[in-house]
């Protein structure tokens, strides 16, 4: 089986789990995700099989998605409703001081991993640390929130949405917790959803129960999606029936026989009726377009 699942990840279930319950319904050894959620969130997890599998290494930048729930006037050591508070605060936030403290976190900004992460710092994972009541020193890493919204907040309940575009390794969580801090208060993210993740939705996805549905009829190939999707980012090139073999073979093709190339860098290569051989990489120096990665499930495919 090869191709993409999108599942709605139900509450509850780490990544792995997910992963694994797929695993034995499509009865395919290769299999992996594009991106870990943790057990308290749901939403869009693309789980690829089969030669898709071999697309991990080359997934395009792109944002993520969230909507997440928070709650201001309490801080917890997970970040999150599942832990312990550790720290109150009385004072009222109003939903102007709120929206006035967004612009600060939209863009690229710093941002500390939370200890309930799995950062390695010294050879240990930082969860391992936490777990023992441990607190080390985290490095502030770059990241890039490229849309920040106000979905809708009470200001007597302290209870408020928002919606996340950002880059891969943003904590939503600490987010959270920077911005309530900004506002003059202390916060705790109680849900969060992701709503898109590698240019897929919430309606690609699929619950658990339809897709073992589905397993269980012997229709699960029916939810698959082709991995050339994970690549829309990348632009096409087409290629002759002689220049597809080429490719197949590993070869690398000439850019002056070839239409309508980017100047550089990773694209997807097309074959004849339209078929998705697999990736390429332009290199104008050498003027040739190289084999990267075949996606084909035919015998003999590099």
């Amino acid at each position: 089986m090869n191709g993409i699942l999108i599942l709605d990840k139900p509450q509850g279930f780490t990544s792995f789990d997910a992963v694994a319950v797929l695993r034995g319904l499509a009865r395919e050894k290769k299999i992996g995700h594009t991106g870990t959620l943790d057990p308290m969130a749901t939403g869009v997890l693309p789980v690829l099989l089969g030669r898709a599998a071999k697309a991990l290494n080359f997934l395009p930048d792109t944002d993520k998605e969230y909507t997440a729930a928070f709650r201001l006037g309490e801080r917890r050591d997970t970040g999150d409703i599942t832990g312990q508070v550790v720290e109150e605060s009385a004072a009222p936030v109003s939903q102007e001081a709120l929206e006035a403290a967004l612009p600060a976190f939209r863009g690229e900004i710093l941002q500390v991993p939370p200890m309930y992460s799995a950062v390695s710092v010294g050879g240990k994972r930082l969860y391992e640390l936490a777990r023992k009541g441990l607190e080390v020193e985290r490095q502030a890493r770059p990241v890039t929130v490229s849309a920040l919204e106000l979905l809708s907040y009470d200001a007597q309940s302290r209870e408020g949405r928002l919606r996340v575009a950002c880059s891969k390794g943003t904590y939503i969580r600490v987010l959270i917790e920077d911005i309530a801090k900004a506002a003059g208060s202390c916060g705790t993210m109680t849900a969060l959803r992701r709503v898109r993740a590698c240019g897929f939705g919430e309606g690609d996805a699929r619950s658990l129960e339809e897709l073992k549905a589905l397993a269980a009829e012997g229709r699960l190939e029916e939810a698959l999606l082709p991995v050339e999707r994970l690549f829309g980012e990348y632009p096409a090139v087409w290629v002759s029936p002689a220049q597809a073999q080429r490719f197949q073979n590993g070869g690398a093709l000439d850019l002056a026989r070839l239409r309508r190339v980017p100047p550089e860098g990773l694209c997807r290569v097309k074959g004849p009726q339209g078929l998705f051989l697999g990736l390429g990489r332009v290199e104008p120096e050498a003027g040739q377009l190289r084999f990267v990665k075949s996606f084909l499930e035919q015998e003999g495919t590099p």
